[in-house]
This record gives C-alpha cells, sequence and structure tokens, in this order.
C-alpha cells in the first residue's frame, strides 16, 4: 500500500471567530500529525522492528485522542448539535479521518510488516494456518493459562451486560440451544484478563525452525465452544471499547484534591464510551447489540483486520532477539560541558551550562541533585513534580535528601494526566518521612520544570537552579528532544524563589527579574514582542521570528503571528503536533512557513527566538502556545543571555531543523502537509541523525 505524501485536509469547517483568518481544526491537525508518524511504518530505510514500534506509538496516541478529545463530539451527536465548535457535523468528519487513519494502519500492519517479518522468520500464526502440532500446543498452553481465568457471562434479566473497562480485551458470542435452566439467552460476554500476555511464544519444538508467536485473542477464538458446555458458538468477535478517560474534579468545589484524584481514579476505566473496535469479520447483529449498549453512533464502530489493540504488540519487540532489526543502539554522552568530578556549584559559578537531551545524558541533572543531596553546605532543595516515571532514581534523592535534614519542598501536579497516580503515590511518600509538599494552585496546573538550591557559603546564602522545557524522568529523557539548564545567575534564581514561595503561599507574585510565568505575564509579553517586532518590520527594520515547540492552538498567539508577518515579518514556525495557523494562504500568512519534525526521537524542546535588526532574544519554556498553557497552568520562561549557550541552541535546535530535509513536513497554505523535497533520502540530511553523530563522536558515553 502506498501512503499519500500529503495528508488530508485539516481546515476547520467553522471560520475563526477573530479576524479574517481561517484557522486549521485542532482535532483534525492531532490526526494528521499520527499520519506523519504512521509514514515511518512505510519507510524501507527503517529498521522492521523500529517501523512496528511506530505503528504501536500511533495506536497508542489514537487511544489517547479518544480517551480524551471524542467526548465532546459525541454529546454534541447525542444532543443533536448543530451550531458551535463541537456538533454532529463536526463529529462526522473526525470520524472520516479517524477511519482512514485505522484503515491505513492495518493495511500497513498486514501487507507490509506481517510479509516482512515472514521473511525474517518471524510470524504470528493464525488458528487456520497453525499445523496439528502447533495446535496441540496451543491447546494445553489455553487448558493451563487460559480457561482457569475466563469466567464467560450469559446475560439475561440476572446477569445484565457487564462492565466493560477502558480499553480491554473481550469477546461477545451468539449462542445457539438453551442453556442449564431452558432458556434461550443467546448472547455471552467473555472479559480477557489483563494479566494475560497478548503474544504468546510458542515452543521451538513446535515453531519448524522459525520465531513464531500466536496471539491471545487467536488461542481464545479457537477455543469458544470448550467455554459454552451444550450451547452452539455461532457468531462472535473480539471488541474493544475506548472510554472518555478525562478526570472532571470541581475546582470551586473540592476540600482534598489529592482525595477526590484518588476517588475518581477509581471510576476512569468506566466512563463515556467513545469507540468500539471489533473483528471485520463481526456480524452487524453484535455490532449493533454493543453500540446500543455503550449507546455509540454507528461512524463509532471500527472494524479491525487484526487484533483490537496494535499496542500491545510492542511485546513483540521485546520478545524477539534481532539487534539488526532495531535502530543501532545511542548511547547520550555524558554533558559535554560539565567536567566530571569537579563541583557543580565551582562550574555554575563560572557559568551556566546546557544540556541537550537526549543526546547528551539526564545523568548530568541527578549528578546535580545528588551533589546537592550529599553537600552538608545546601540547607533547601525545591522542586516541581510533573512526570517522573513510577520508578525514579530522582525521587529517590529528595528522600534521601529529607533523611539528610535538608529542607524539602516539592510542588506535585496530581492532576498530570495519565500519571494521577503515580503523583499521589509520590506526594503520599514524602510527606510521610517529612518533606514539604504542596499541590500548586487549585484550578491550575503547575508545568513548570525547575529545581532550586540553596546553599551556605560563609556567609551569605546562594542559590542554584536547574530549569528545563521536559520533565524530571530519566526514561523519557532517553527518547524526548528537551533542554536543560543549569543556572547560578541571581537574577533568574531569585525569580525562581518567589514563583516557588508563591505556589506555597499562594501570595502575590512579585516583579520578575528575567523570568516570564504564565498564567501571569507570558501570554502578554509573548504577544507584546510579536507585534513590537511586526511593527519594527513595518518601519524597514529587518524582523526573524523562529519559533520551536510541540503544539500551536492559542488564538490570540496566532492571530499575533498573522499581524507581525502581514507588516513584513519573516517568521519560522518548528511545530511538532498540532497546528492550527495556516502558512503561506496569500493575503494571510506570506511570510509564515511551518515545518514538522518527525524522527527518531520526540521533538519536545521549546524554543523561542526574535530577531529585529541586530538585537535579537532568545528563550526556552516549558509552554507550548496553546490556551490552556498560556492562562491555566503555571508555566516558565526564560531567557538565554549568554551568547556562547544562545548561538548553541540556535545551531542544534532551530537552524537544524529548518535544515532537515529527510525527517521533514511542511505545512501547505489547503492545510495539507507534505513531506520536504528528498525527504526519505538516507543521504539526505536528518537533524536528529546529525546531532546524535555530533555527540558521539566527542566521547564520554554514558555508563563509561
Amino acid at each position: 500500500m502506498e501512503l499519500s505524501p500529503r495528508t488530508a485536509p485539516i481546515l476547520s469547517p467553522l471560520p475563526a471567530s477573530s479576524g479574517p483568518v481561517r484557522f486549521l481544526n485542532r482535532d483534525h491537525s492531532i490526526l494528521a500529525f499520527n499520519e506523519r508518524v504512521l509514514n515511518w511504518v512505510h519507510r524501507g530505510d527503517v529498521p522492521l522492528l523500529e517501523r512496528l514500534r511506530y505503528l504501536c506509538i500511533v495506536s497508542s496516541n489514537l487511544d489517547e485522542f479518544f480517551e480524551v478529545r471524542a467526548a465532546p463530539h459525541l454529546t454534541a451527536v447525542e444532543n443533536g448539535e448543530h451550531k458551535g465548535l463541537y456538533t454532529v457535523e463536526s463529529f462526522d468528519a473526525l470520524a472520516v479521518l479517524a477511519h482512514t487513519l485505522v484503515e491505513r494502519q492495518y493495511a500497513l500492519f498486514n501487507d507490509e510488516l506481517m510479509p516482512a517479518f515472514g521473511k525474517q522468520g518471524i510470524e504470528i500464526v493464525s488458528h487456520g494456518d497453525r499445523n496439528a502440532a502447533q495446535r496441540g500446543w496451543v491447546s494445553d498452553y489455553f487448558e493451563r493459562e487460559v480457561r482457569p481465568l475466563l469466567i464467560p457471562v450469559g446475560l439475561d434479566p440476572a446477569h445484565p451486560f457487564p462492565q466493560v473497562a477502558n480499553k480491554s480485551l473481550n469477546f461477545i458470542v451468539r449462542l445457539g440451544g438453551k442453556d442449564a435452566f431452558g432458556r434461550e439467552n443467546e448472547i455471552a460476554i467473555v472479559k480477557v484478563p489483563r494479566v494475560l500476555p497478548r503474544l504468546i511464544r510458542m515452543s521451538a519444538k513446535v515453531a519448524g525452525g522459525k520465531t513464531v508467536f500466536v496471539s491471545l485473542s487467536s488461542v481464545i477464538r479457537a477455543h469458544l465452544d470448550s467455554l459454552f458446555s451444550g450451547r452452539e458458538v455461532g457468531q462472535f468477535s473480539q471488541f474493544r471499547v475506548t472510554r472518555n478517560s478525562d478526570l472532571a474534579v470541581d475546582d470551586d468545589d473540592v476540600r482534598n484534591l489529592r482525595t477526590a484524584l484518588r476517588l475518581g481514579l477509581q471510576h476512569r476505566h468506566y466512563g463515556q464510551a467513545t469507540r468500539l473496535e471489533v473483528s471485520s469479520g463481526c456480524s452487524d447483529y453484535l455490532a449493533s447489540f454493543l453500540l446500543q449498549q455503550f449507546k455509540l453512533p454507528a461512524q463509532a464502530l471500527y472494524r479491525v483486520h487484526g487484533p483490537v489493540n496494535l499496542v500491545r504488540l510492542q511485546q513483540l519487540i521485546d520478545l524477539v532477539d534481532a539487534p539488526q532489526l532495531l535502530f543501532p543502539s545511542y548511547k547520550a554522552c555524558y554533558p559535554v560541558e560539565l567536567v566530571r568530578g569537579q563541583s557543580f556549584f565551582d562550574q555554575l559559578k563560572r557559568r551556566d551550562v546546557l544540556i541537550h537531551h537526549p543526546y547528551e545524558s539526564f545523568q548530568g541533572v541527578l549528578d546535580f541533585l545528588r551533589e546537592a543531596v550529599e553537600d552538608p553546605d545546601v540547607l533547601a532543595i525545591r522542586q516541581t513534580i510533573y512526570r517522573t516515571g513510577a520508578d525514579s532514581a530522582l525521587m529517590d534523592l529528595l528522600r534521601e535528601a529529607v533523611r539528610r535534614g535538608k529542607e524539602v519542598t516539592v510542588v506535585v501536579e496530581l492532576k498530570a494526566r495519565f500519571d494521577e497516580e503515580t503523583n499521589i503515590n509520590w506526594s503520599e511518600m514524602l510527606e510521610s518521612i517529612g518533606a514539604q509538599v504542596v499541590y500548586g494552585v487549585v484550578g491550575l496546573k503547575t508545568h513548570a520544570k525547575m529545581l532550586l538550591v540553596t546553599r551556605r557559603e560563609g556567609k551569605r546564602l546562594r542559590r542554584y537552579a536547574h530549569l528545563a522545557t521536559g520533565n524530571y524522568n530519566p526514561h523519557t529523557a532517553r527518547m524526548y528532544t528537551d533542554l536543560s539548564y543549569l543556572t547560578a545567575d541571581p537574577l533568574l534564581t531569585a525569580d525562581l524563589e518567589n514563583v516557588f514561595l508563591q505556589l506555597a503561599s499562594q501570595s502575590k507574585l512579585p516583579r520578575l527579574n528575567l523570568a516570564l510565568i504564565a498564567p501571569f505575564q507570558l501570554h502578554r509579553e509573548l504577544i507584546g514582542k510579536i507585534d513590537a517586532l511586526g511593527q519594527a518590520a513595518s518601519r524597514g527594520i529587518e524582523g526573524r521570528l523562529v519559533l520551536k515547540m510541540n503544539a500551536l492552538t492559542d488564538e490570540a498567539l496566532m492571530l499575533a503571528l498573522v499581524r507581525a508577518g502581514k507588516q513584513g515579518a519573516k517568521i519560522d514556525l518548528i511545530v511538532r503536533g498540532a497546528c492550527m495557523l495556516p502558512a503561506r494562504v496569500p493575503g494571510v500568512s506570506d511570510n509564515i512557513r511551518v515545518r514538522s519534525i518527525v524522527g527518531r526521537f520526540l521533538e519536545h524542546s521549546r524554543v523561542f527566538y526574535f530577531r529585529s535588526g541586530g538585537v535579537e532574544e532568545l528563550f526556552l519554556s516549558s509552554a507550548d502556545w496553546m490556551n490552556r498553557n498560556m492562562l491555566r497552568r503555571v508555566e516558565l520562561a526564560w531567557p538565554v543571555n549568554d551568547p556562547r549557550l544562545r548561538q548553541r541552541i540556535i545551531d542544534e535546535c532551530l537552524v537544524a531543523c529548518l535544515h532537515d530535509n529527510r525527517d521533514a513536513w511542511d505545512l501547505m497554505a489547503d492545510g495539507t502537509y507534505k513531506r520536504v523535497k528528498g525527504a526519505g533520502d538516507p543521504k539526505g540530511h536528518a537533524a536528529q541523525a546529525a546531532l546524535m553523530a555530533r555527540y558521539a563522536s566527542r566521547g564520554n558515553m554514558e555508563g563509561e
């Protein structure tokens, strides 16, 4: 199957509410991003297991899309809404794009990936293709490992349709004959426990010299008859329902946010249904029955030619021992600006330090915190926690800091989506050992990434800080491109102290020296800088903006960019994901180019560059240009005033992406994305590959 080099149009069916700009549709833009990720599955220059990984990533992204973005559209369908942002029409348009994307996924899976795996001697064998020995092996496995955990539920007035958890695997069966009590209840549900592996490797004795797997759904399907003794199994299908998983907590009414979220987590798996996936051969009768049970319209039904959960195929990557089918391993080098064995505090007194992840190791950040924990002159450590992961060396260091008697204050964001339970557990652990734990400001997510260390040096206290565009998560720091910034700048660290004080006490934030904070002045200051640059451009002064972020959806910021572009400023936007600002529209955004980089690593750093004449400013930030980030989150942006570091960021994060002709996509005036000329050419320039080679050549790799 040939993937189109252009994605489908994503123009919103509704005009923008302000001005003449017709913005693109945010939800459609999110799906268009997944089209770009899916292109990696089709690329012959990508190792086979990595192509499978990208397929699984798209499936995971789609799961989250339906968990977070679909519910308002479905509610509009239920209410028959035809006006506003969410309508019957918006749902229909979204469903067309989503169905097209899913169809391409499974076409790639069946027509490209599976044949390619077969050539490598790796097979997922269906029941119809298994020989007698393999069927015997599967039967033994079913009786030993699967049957004891299955309890089919026959539906009748005493056994209503069971609660089906979000994204769980299930079977629906239509039975003939009568049950043990002489009744003709014909529908039964088989819920498959999550503890069972979705992919099972067959014994070498029956594999015929190949690496052979069977899917759990195939194993159960082959033995459905044995689960219904005395009944005839007629129609059947695997199915999976996706549910709205956005936790609804009333910020105005909640008294204890942690308790409220714990209660909410108990119900997350059973929220409003938003999507139903069934086997391609599912009968209309069973499909209609399920749609009725989950109160879903027909367009929410997805018939798939394969497993209903492609995400779980990631197990195959771990189960196959074939390093030649993976990307060559990459080990990040130790941060080049840091001298191992020399005190961080001494180094930061001389100059600020920049770390570019994942090319440089997150170990540098951990070592900074470790030195602070072990240094007897360090009196206090303050840190924000958003997504650290369930197993975190960083949290262990904070625990050790408390044990050593330091004042530890942690601002934990409990409402970090899908990490709520992990963060609740960390907050309870830290509180139990004596750390000061606060949850920021009710109604606002604390998304800023900052770590502040206060140290006694002679007769005075001195502050040192780490700021970041990404999370304090060693695992994602190996997969996301982000920037860490270490500094002892007294003005910037004083700003951070005031921000921590405000988050803890909720007192008024004083005037800051260098940092820009949302929801207070970040939005206003960015618009002001864009407008000032545009006005200068209108007077003949060269104006240049290069902005790198993950998403651009804030209307006021987009309108400011349009104004500046019309006044003559040259604007390049490097936006990995959703972008609602159309590029190169005649008379509207002629001077605005939008580029998306989809590479081996997830582009995640936020960099904002402004140049008016010979004066340039560069900011790093935790914030994307979305309304929620600007007005409903605590976000941080800070200037990089060191010319040396500023030029390094320009070269590695901006120029490199603008010259990428392997992994880059450009947004067209009609709302489609088109791969840049020469994309996919192994001899072309890929920003990420170039940076990997640059840092690998410097030696001092992680773990050495």
